[in-house]
């Protein structure tokens, strides 16, 4: 792991103005991907420029992909078709990225050279099982660490057949590895969830011209197709957005333009959630860019109340609970999340986490195996937290930073490259006070 960076943060002004957050990270991956094995040249605009995405665009310069780059967030992505992908000459590292690994098992599950995918000290403790065993079901050969987490040891030149599988658990990114083991399958490859998850994977597929039905909780393609380039367009990411969607809600006096931001429907949970807390917050300009809806945010503060959480959303939600955790602290009455299990096995177990850091800052925070119930009110003081070398657990604390009565220091902030390169320079300049520690 990079040497830890820290941050120190505190008492900003109201935020104002218009800005335009780093391109949706999710997309990226898969823009990287699928342009890479499209017949053609795909021209990718709003891509994000951070390591994590950049480590999958390593990835597949390893296998023989020509990128070239043509300006910031613009690369053009010379494919080479469903089967033309060369064997890497080392470990692909895919840094901190865990929806590159889970996406690149299922990829590089039906390629005919064997490969591993490592990662960085974070990743390396992230579990894999939940990928390798259904795409075993379709007859992949993948090796793990004896506790199922990286490095992954991907056996080549296998057979795979479509399954109809069931997922345990709602995960995107389990879903997108058996779509795309699929591509390579004989047969049909159908996946059902329990709750729809985000659908980037389904909805570039289709723009790229492979055969997909999908519906929400369900997707189904079968094998022995191409995929035809075409130019990508990748909006701003809504998860980056979030940080700014809760900072303007509760900083008094702010007023802020969110320009182009994803709104995918499996993608917007939060943004239900704050509404149902009282926020205020307009979509404008509404659009369709690279089939993918998007829209400008007008975001005013706005009193906060607590609420209980529909666990209908969670899913849809599940990357910006850190932040909801502090729009919750700070608003009166008391917010109960539950169904969230899932927020335990991310970049940091950040139910945890999040209740740590918050409880440092006065706040009263009690955890629950699947959730949280988080008492808002209390007036938030400085202090010092720990965010574990987890991205949206730092970007999180900058903003609680925003209304507490000292500063707050804030440790291991070194991954927010990995998902916003930028983030400093943007926070400060509409109205937060942030630097190095």
């Amino acid at each position: 792991m990079s040497e830890s960076i820290d941050w120190l943060a505190q008492r900003g002004q109201a935020l104002r103005g218009s800005i335009r957050v780093p391109g949706d990270k999710s997309i990226s991956h898969r823009a990287m991907m699928l342009g890479a094995l499209a017949d053609g040249v795909c021209h990718v605009s709003g891509f994000l420029e951070g390591e994590d995405t950049l480590a999958t665009a390593a990835a597949f310069r390893a296998m023989g992909v020509r990128i070239d780059e043509d300006g910031p967030g613009r690369k053009r992505v010379h494919g080479v078709g469903i089967d033309g992908l060369k064997p890497p000459s080392a470990p692909i590292n895919c840094g901190n990225a865990g929806t590159g690994m889970r996406l690149l098992a299922g990829l590089l599950a039906g390629q005919r050279f064997d490969s591993v995918l490592i990662g960085d000290e974070s990743l390396s403790k992230r579990p894999m099982r939940r990928v390798t065993e259904p795409l075993a079901r379709m007859g992949a050969r993948i090796d793990t660490a004896d506790n199922g987490q990286p490095p992954l040891y991907i056996h080549g030149g296998q057979a795979l057949s479509g399954v109809e599988y069931d997922l345990p658990v709602a995960s995107a990114q389990v879903k997108s590895a058996l779509l795309l083991a699929g591509l390579y399958a004989n047969g049909e490859t159908v996946v059902r969830e329990p709750h729809p998850t985000r659908d980037y994977t389904e909805r570039m597929l289709a723009a790229l011209g492979w055969p997909i039905e999908s519906s929400p909780g369900q997707a189904r393609l079968s094998g022995g197709h191409r995929l035809c380039a075409a130019d990508i367009v990748v909006p701003s990411d809504f998860s980056s957005a979030a940080f700014f969607l809760v900072a303007a809600s509760i900083v008094p006096g702010s007023e802020l333009l969110l320009e182009g931001v994803g709104m995918n429907p499996r993608r917007t949970g939060l943004l239900q959630a704050l509404r149902l807390m009282g926020a205020d917050i307009v979509e404008r300009n509404a659009r369709e860019e690279g089939g993918e809806p998007v829209a400008d945010l007008y975001v005013r503060h706005a009193p906060l109340h607590g609420v209980e959480i529909p666990e209908g959303i969670v899913p849809d939600m599940i990357d910006e609970f850190p932040v909801l955790f502090i729009a919750a602290a700070v608003a009166s009455g008391t917010t109960v999340v539950r169904g969230a299990a899932e927020l335990r096995v991310k970049e940091s177990d950040r139910i945890a986490v999040m209740a740590t850091g918050l409880r440092a800052m006065g706040a009263r925070v009690d955890e629950t195996p699947d959730g949280a119930v988080i008492h808002g009110g209390t007036a938030l003081g400085g202090a010092q937290v720990q965010a574990h070398h987890d991205h949206r657990i730092a970007m999180s604390f900058v903003v609680a930073a925003q209304l507490a009565s000292a500063p707050v220091r804030i440790e291991g902030c070194e991954t927010v490259a990995t998902s916003f390169p930028g983030f400093l320079e943007l926070a400060t300049g509409c109205g937060m006070a942030i630097g190095a520690a």
